[in-house]
């Protein structure tokens, strides 16, 4: 993927602008120094509404069997052999 580069001079020139082009276009952005790369900027992650997110599945899974007892016997453990 082709990212759009700007030198840092630029950048601080125009770092308001170039923030608010990266939120509009969800283009990132490489800032350089002297041609090679100091920084990127990205889009923000779309935000997560975690009061919606707890508990969403609830009702929709089944426990299936046991899950308090261990999944093989005691006397095949061994830790637990003299």
């Amino acid at each position: 993927m082709d990212m759009e580069e700007v030198s840092i001079s630029v950048f601080k020139a125009k770092c308001l602008a170039l923030l608010e082009q990266v939120r509009k276009t969800k283009k990132p952005l490489r800032i350089t120094r002297h041609g090679k790369p100091v920084a990127e900027i990205v889009p923000p992650s779309p935000v997560v509404d975690r009061a919606a997110w707890i508990g969403s599945m609830k009702g929709k899974m089944e426990i299936l069997g046991d899950i308090i007892s261990p999944a093989s016997d005691e006397d095949e453990w061994e830790v637990l052999r003299d």
